[in-house]
């Protein structure tokens, strides 16, 4: 496994307010063991790019920077509107030194996830020379899940998400994580491409993908053992999940 500290750089999507949680916090600064999820998100990253991380902040967003400071050293890019995981990470490629070739893009609300995973998923995308790779899990129960589908030699095909799924899709039971590891270039490029037609009027980073596939670009594919490394938080019932995996994980 290798040190990429200064060759990658991680953006982190840490803006939304999650409604969900039917509070007036921002989702990422709700605790876990004591803790604002965003800083384990953020303590993975720094072990992995180092200095190079950028958050994207938007709801309470002074809030969000006053709490992470405290713990790491970390540049923040403004989202003021919340147009979706692609316009997000817009907001941050600015923020990221000519010298970075590949940018990995995390969650605020993933706090499970390890630097081992994200290390495997640098590994594959580097070692296949991918113009980017899709960090994928396993699951029993994959519905409401974008099912990742290979062909016979078990390369990534496409993403088909939930509603566009037919009956022989929807039993897949390998996952996008929505986690990606994405050559810089190829990601300003097709983030220039993407477009917000679909019924949120959102730009969504997935799009990435079917861009790079349309473009026959080399897209890579990386199964973690674990799906509780990227379960989200977004709501109650998360957040208590998310509290027993983390005690576990440190037990």
């Amino acid at each position: 496994m290798h040190n990429y500290n200064g060759n990658v750089a991680v953006i982190i999507l840490a803006a939304g307010m999650g409604t969900r949680m039917k509070s007036d916090k921002a989702k990422v600064l709700h605790t876990i063991c004591n803790k604002p999820m965003i800083n384990y998100v953020v303590e993975t990253a720094v072990k992995i790019a180092g200095r190079n991380v950028i958050a994207v902040v938007g709801h309470q967003a002074d809030m969000v920077r006053q709490i992470v400071s405290k713990d790491a050293e970390v540049k923040y890019a403004h989202q003021k509107e919340q147009l979706g995981t692609g316009h997000a990470t817009m907001c941050a490629i600015a923020q990221i030194p000519e010298n970075i070739k590949d940018i990995i893009v995390l969650f605020g609300d993933v706090p499970n996830l390890s630097s081992e995973t994200i290390l495997n998923l640098i590994d594959k995308h580097k070692n296949e020379n991918n113009d980017a790779t899709v960090l994928a899990v396993e699951i029993e129960d994959p519905q409401g899940y974008g099912r990742i589908i290979v062909d016979g030699n078990k390369k990534f095909v496409k993403i088909v998400e939930e509603s566009d799924a037919n009956e022989y899709e929807k039993a897949i039971k390998v996952i996008n994580s929505g986690i990606y590891c994405v050559d810089k270039i190829f990601l300003e490029n097709s983030l220039a491409k993407i477009r917000n037609s679909n019924a949120q009027n959102e730009y969504y980073l997935t799009d990435i993908i079917e861009i790079g596939n349309t473009e026959n670009k080399k897209i890579g594919l990386f199964v973690s053992e674990d799906y509780t490394e990227v379960i989200g938080v977004n709501s109650h019932d998360d957040l208590l999940l998310a509290e027993k995996l983390m005690e576990r994980k440190n037990f």
